[in-house]
């Protein structure tokens, strides 16, 4: 782990995917939505190198597999296009030609060769796309590099999310000033495995694409990877990284000097991103954290992490804010990570509820009145190692299932 202490990151609250030196979006209304805008671009002054994880679902869709071949040309895009409302998966070699044809259409209106355009699309699964609608749309995309511009592009990619979700970090690099930036969306199917939702990061570092994929993968395992909402992995799922080199540093590798503070920057933004996914999950009222200590190792911490936070029923009782802390023990208990049963302490919020294994008394109305807050955190204590893992989800309410009982509709 990085031990941020030692490196200088700091937040942009207004920043944005455009923060970065070399990068311009664009949102329009292309009509696969009644209203809302639903086609988007991040578009690069040059050639960025790029690095990219994705769903682990046997079932990619389309667009993931194109992206995948325009990276593999020269670990080098220049664009990339996301459409809202249809998540071309599952739908065969015509889904696949489609995926093709809005690369192609994408690669004409920004003058770019076609293997520099990458492509994405969520939605509903099973449909195929309105390629009419697509192409005029893509037409119509003018990117800049306004705060306006990069507020449509967020607005763009959303399918039940609530909000925006964006963030950006700055550091300094061979005294260069370093920006990442990030826009996502997320709000159901989000229980990732090596990436989750669709998670769009520009960055103006100077840095080779293997470095970066390095980065990337490091980061991903330790914030993405440990949200949560409802169990399920989209088709869909990617986490695309374009770095344009405008800052000018000397080339980052894992040898440079600065290169842990580069990695925090990336770890900050992506971290934030996912605490918004998981927050906005699809009715939830409460962002939930749980931190492990004590584990064996960061991976069990971080396995038993995700097990309590995807727990239904500790996701129901932190909806009805009841102080079950039964819940969390059962999480515990089948997961595959090695715990002593015999000694395991757990406190939700400073309200420590076991201790070594054993009950303590509480105050009830107390951890209450704390579960009704909308941020509740889980400490769990294994006293077996070193080995420390956090992860993040939202509370389990009526609202999902209305939701996902009538999303087609």
């Amino acid at each position: 782990m990085i031990d941020m202490k030692e490196i200088q990151i700091i937040k942009l609250e207004e920043g944005t995917v455009v923060t970065p030196k070399g990068f311009k979006t664009a949102g329009v209304h292309a009509g696969l939505r009644y209203k809302k805008k639903d086609l988007g671009a991040i578009v690069c002054d040059v050639p960025a190198n790029c690095a990219a994880v994705y769903t682990q679902s046997h079932f990619q869709a389309p667009p993931l597999k194109v992206t995948k071949e325009s990276i593999a040309v020269e670990n080098k895009l220049q664009a990339v296009v996301i459409n809202s409302a249809c998540a071309n998966a599952c739908t065969g070699e015509q889904g696949l030609l489609d995926a093709y044809e809005m690369r192609a259409e994408s690669a004409a209106q920004f003058g770019i060769e076609d293997h520099l355009v990458a492509v994405a699309s969520t939605g509903v699964i099973g449909e195929l796309l309105p390629m009419d609608k697509i192409k005029a749309g893509i037409k119509q995309l003018q990117p800049t590099d306004t705060v306006e511009a990069a507020e449509s592009f967020q607005t763009a990619i959303l399918t039940t999310d609530l909000v925006m979700k964006k963030a950006c970090y700055q550091t300094t690099i061979d005294g260069k000033t370093i920006s990442i930036g990030g826009a996502a969306k997320g709000s159901g199917m989000i229980h990732p495995n090596m990436a989750t939702m669709l998670g769009f990061v520009t960055t103006d570092a100077n840095i080779d694409s293997n470095s970066l994929q390095a980065a990337i993968k490091t980061v991903t395992d330790v914030t993405f990877n440990q949200i949560t909402v409802d169990g399920e992995t989209s088709t869909n799922d990617m986490v695309l990284v374009m770095a344009s080199g405008l800052a000018e540093n000397d080339l980052l590798t894992q040898e440079h000097p600065e290169w842990d503070s580069f990695v925090s920057a990336l770890q900050s933004t992506f971290e934030d991103l996912a605490k918004q996914i998981a927050k906005d999950g699809e009715g939830a009222t409460k962002l939930v954290e749980v931190n492990v200590t004590g584990a064996v190792s960061d991976v069990d911490a971080r396995i038993i992490a995700k097990k309590i936070v995807g727990s239904n029923l500790v996701k129901t009782a932190i909806y009805g804010a009841d102080a079950n802390w039964g819940r969390i023990i059962g999480a515990i208990g089948h997961s595959t990570a090695t715990v002593n049963p015999d000694n395991v302490d757990i406190s939700i919020g400073t309200i420590q509820m076991l201790q070594g294994s054993q009950p303590l008394t509480f105050s009830e109305e107390l951890a209450k009145e704390y579960l009704e807050g909308t941020d509740i955190v889980i400490h769990v204590d294994l006293h077996l190692g070193k080995g420390t893992g956090t992860a993040w989800g939202c509370d389990l309410t009526y609202d999902y299932v209305k939701i996902n009982a009538s999303y087609r509709t």
